[in-house]
């Protein structure tokens, strides 16, 4: 697949990165020489430095009957005009990176598809609808929905009080058969290595696991891992990012009540005009004396999205340390990842990772309608619709050639999810919800073809 790429800040390069392993055809333009050096050392990828929005840049770049054309640099307006100018150019698909969230809340009235910008995407709103579905989720540290929440993918670490503790899959199932749910993936405490369980995989103290399950499924993993779902009102955020504004608006309108804190005078008096109901104070929130006069210890939920990572997870850990039950930290560097538990953190998000998974989908093979990574975790999630010509279609699952590194999570059929074992027969029209691990990524997208 032949992608060009626009923008070589964190987003583009993650983006460049992630691409390349997989072999892809990778171009990525930008104006800055630094930046450009370094992807071009480090990557396996062709690199063109100019202005993306210049037509003789993006000839060059063999715009004509590329794939895919991702337009992601830190101005807006450029993403829109390369875009545009890709598909008068030939290029096959367009995605551009956005700030303002009204161009994805009226994309179709505008009908952004008739200028030739095919996906709109904008991290930052992509991170707040994050934060609102862990803040719904509160007793796990990662959280997907597909459909609607007719399939829920949630994330936790196995307490020692879990009841799933010393068992395999398998006993699972039979002690509790009402139980509706798929376990995907696990990671193994204290280990980088994730692998796709089977029967006779045992669950062990410490574990990180993802499981698929409908909607009354998720209380009762609530109940059998010993987690509680608290219930979450009083919200602090400390940031007044656009990530920090867009949760607080989303928090306010569903009547959360919500205080942000920021260090620039004239962006708290910026919110506190843009979102009325939120209690906007003007501070510095690594001061303890500060969250304390706020009363941080009220509080059920902890966010901290300013710019610097660093702050965010040590103002965190001064949340937990205060007991807040629930605390999320945005931080920029991926390597973050593997410490968040080991710290003391509930959630890390990135807006890289958000955003990659938000573009990954377009890239794969296969009508895919959604598709997150696990985070740090070396698994993918896909949710395919199957056409009557994919190979799976009118099959009963324990007949398919499905690949061991892999696993069916789940069917949405007519709005309902279903729990799918080995006697379901899939039909056309079905979603399925796949987890699967990087080598047998290709052979799951061609079963779906």
């Amino acid at each position: 697949m032949r992608i060009i790429i626009a923008g070589a800040g964190e987003v583009g390069f993650h983006l460049a990165k992630l691409l390349s392993f997989e072999s892809q055809d990778i171009t990525l333009i930008d104006t800055n020489r630094e930046s450009l050096t370094y992807a071009d050392t480090h990557l396996d990828i062709r690199v063109v430095r100019g202005d993306a929005t210049s037509i003789s840049v993006l000839k060059d770049s063999k715009v004509n009957g590329t794939d895919l054309v991702i337009a992601v640099t830190s101005s807006e307006a450029t993403n829109i005009t390369v875009c545009v100018l890709a598909k008068q150019l030939g290029a096959l698909r367009t995605i551009a990176r956005i700030s303002n969230t009204e161009f994805i809340d009226n994309k179709e009235e505008v009908g952004f598809t008739k200028f030739g910008i095919d996906e709109l995407i904008s991290p930052e709103s992509l991170a707040a609808s994050e934060i609102e579905l862990l803040l719904n989720q509160s007793g796990f540290n990662d959280t997907y929905e597909f459909e609607g929440g007719a399939l829920t993918m949630i994330g936790l670490h196995l307490s020692r009080t879990a009841a799933f503790i010393g068992k395999t899959v398998k006993e699972v199932g039979l002690q509790y058969p009402e139980l509706k749910y798929v376990p995907i993936a696990i990671q193994r405490f204290g280990t980088q290595h994730t692998l796709i369980p089977r029967g006779d995989t045992l669950f062990k103290e410490g574990d990180q696991v993802y499981f698929v399950t409908t909607k009354e499924g998720v209380e009762q993993i609530y109940k059998l891992t010993g987690k509680v779902k608290e219930d979450i009102r009083n919200v602090m955020i400390l940031g007044g990012s656009n990530i920090g504004c867009k949760t607080a608006t989303d928090l306010c309108k569903r009547k959360f009540n919500v205080k942000l804190i920021e260090n620039n005078k004239e962006k708290a008096f910026e919110i506190a005009d843009e979102v009325p109901s939120c209690l906007v104070i003007q501070g510095d929130g690594r001061n303890v004396e500060l969250l304390q006069e706020e009363d941080i210890q009220e509080m059920d939920a902890f966010i901290s999205v300013t710019g610097n990572s660093e702050t965010n997870i040590m103002s965190c850990l001064v949340a937990k340390s205060k007991g807040v039950k629930k605390t999320i930290a945005l931080v920029e560097n991926m390597d973050y990842f593997h410490l968040s538990h080991s710290i003391g953190i509930d959630t890390l998000i990135n807006k890289k990772l958000l955003a990659a998974n938000n573009i990954f989908r377009h890239v794969r093979r296969g009508e895919i309608v959604a598709m997150t990574m696990l985070n740090n975790m070396n698994a993918e999630i896909f949710e395919f619709i199957v056409s009557s010509s994919s190979e799976v279609c009118d099959k009963i699952i324990r007949n398919i050639d499905f690949p061991r590194s892999a696993i069916i999570g789940g069917v949405v059929r007519d709005g309902i999810g279903v729990i799918a074992l080995g006697d379901f027969e899939i039909k056309a029209g079905d979603r399925i919800v796949v987890c699967s691990l990087p080598q047998s990524i290709k052979k799951v997208e061609k079963l779906f073809v």
